[in-house]
């Protein structure tokens, strides 16, 4: 029985697991959790990416200490990266995607190459903080930084290479940058040479399920432990999440839930079409070289930013009873559009949506209760929404959502998305991003088959929660 220690960073913690498959079920328990809180230095928003590499020497200390490990995983969000030197070195902490330095940088892009002939060639939903954005607000506006820059890899590979030593790029978190060919799936070279940004910063890139690489030996003295290998498991969170949806048949619907909502079908190929491009679909990478076609959503994201702004003011209420007071809030009355760009950024959330709803000429919400039905009943009606287009681009009517991650334990949004939508939704796993990121190691490892194999065993280890439409 191989055990797997498995990293997931979210974007406001990260926790380690140690998994493994006994008795035909996955077996998972959380030994170090940690928060994920950027930090701001001279109005720029970084990711303190040397901390959560001490966290991660922490986890690895209590997983040896815990009966040892035969592998490490690490999956983390996308699009943001760390620039490396010669020597491999950090040239600077990696800037947070939240980070305002991108705004209006997508216009000045789409001067040298037009939002229809980017999409086309890349396939991926246009914001502000995919890592081609980024890259082009370098090269116009930091160019001594990709002059410094050797290589550049996106934060699980940025993780792994602290612990291997070994520059490589997994296939989908490299998905997330809008710098991949739809067509060939490899990076898109041409694309670069237009944007300024130097092709020779990227590495290959290699498939989700492969080593990239063996615990450095001066880790291992460090701490004390054997030189296992570092699996490339699907580095992006999402990718590693519908690798976790317990589904039983081939086309399906998800919506991995948490700080963003990622809501999407797994395809056989990238859908780039017109509708695609109106509805802003993005065509990202999965395992076995699969699609998610799925659309980014704000999500929970805003009840977070809230539930901070409520406690910067003394009212510390847990998620749960801020759930409880929405359910006393009748429906139908609060409205936004949970993908406002002023609700990207950080900062008194309440008092953006009030801002947003005065200026819309909406009813305001007021209490805390208000703000959270607010949000909820929101992301139902977007979920309704996406779920019709997703039906309009594949021609298929869908009777279930999976509903995974997080956001299975918020029942209230469970409901109302059942409700808007008319289907049923499938609650859990709520671990599904951990649970996806164990179970493409457990392949590599030559545990588990294969994706299928892992799905049916994902399905009799998870309990998962049904709701159905009240009308």
């Amino acid at each position: 029985m191989k055990r797997v220690l498995a990293f997931d960073f979210g974007a406001s913690s990260g926790r380690a697991m140690i998994a493994a498959l006994n008795s035909g079920k996955i077996e998972m328990s959380e030994i170090h959790r940690f928060p994920n809180d950027p930090v701001e230095v001279n109005g720029v928003l970084y990711w303190d990416v040397l901390r959560l590499l001490f966290e991660v020497k922490q986890a690895i200390v209590k997983a040896q200490n815990s009966g040892g490990f035969d592998a490490i995983s690490i999956d983390t969000w996308g699009v943001d990266f760390g620039l490396l030197d010669k020597e491999g070195h950090l040239i600077q902490n990696p800037v947070h995607y939240r980070d305002v330095r991108t705004d209006g940088i997508m216009d000045e892009a789409f001067e040298i190459i037009p939002k229809e002939e980017l999409y086309a060639r890349t396939g991926i939903q246009f914001l502000r903080f995919n890592t081609l954005f980024q890259l082009f607000y370098l090269k116009k506006y930091k160019p001594y930084l990709l002059e410094q820059a050797d290589k550049m890899l996106f934060m699980p590979d940025l993780f792994a290479c602290f612990l291997t030593g070994e520059k490589k790029t997994e296939y989908t978190i490299a998905s997330t940058s809008q710098m991949i060919n739809a067509e060939t799936s490899n990076w898109d070279r041409e694309l670069l040479d237009r944007m300024g940004i130097p092709p020779s910063i990227l590495t290959d890139i290699c498939e989700p399920g492969t080593i990239n690489g063996y615990l450095r030996d001066s880790i291992c003295e460090e701490l004390g432990c054997k030189k296992v290998p570092v699996i490339s498991v699907c580095g992006h969170d999402t990718a590693s999440a519908v690798a976790a949806v317990p589904a039983r048949d081939d086309d399906f619907i998800y919506i991995s839930c948490g700080t963003w909502s990622l809501f999407g079908t797994e395809a056989k190929k990238p859908v780039i079409n017109d509708a695609a491009y109106r509805f802003q679909f993005t065509n990202e990478g999965g395992y076995g070289r699969t699609v998610r076609l799925l659309k980014n959503i704000m999500g929970l994201w805003l009840i977070q930013e809230s539930r901070r702004q409520w406690q910067r003011k003394g009212t510390n209420l847990s998620f749960g009873e801020i759930m409880e007071q929405a359910r006393q809030v009748p429906t139908g009355k609060f409205y936004i559009d949970c993908d406002y760009s002023e609700f990207d950024k950080p900062g008194n959330m309440p008092q953006k949506i009030a801002r947003y709803c005065e200026e819309n000429s909406f009813p305001v919400p007021k209490t805390v209760g208000e703000v959270a039905m607010c949000i909820y009943e929101s992301l139902a009606v977007k979920y309704k929404k996406t779920l019709d287009m997703i039906s309009e681009l594949t021609g298929i009517k869908y009777n279930t959502i999976n509903l995974i991650g997080g956001g299975a334990n918020a029942e209230l949004l469970c409901q109302l998305t059942a409700d808007k939508c008319g289907v049923s939704v499938i609650a859990g796993p709520i671990e599904a991003t951990a649970i996806g990121n164990v179970a493409v190691a457990l392949i590599a490892l030559g545990e588990i088959k294969d994706l299928k194999e892992a799905r049916n065993i994902i399905a009799g280890s998870f309990d998962v929660k049904v709701y159905n439409p009240r009308q």
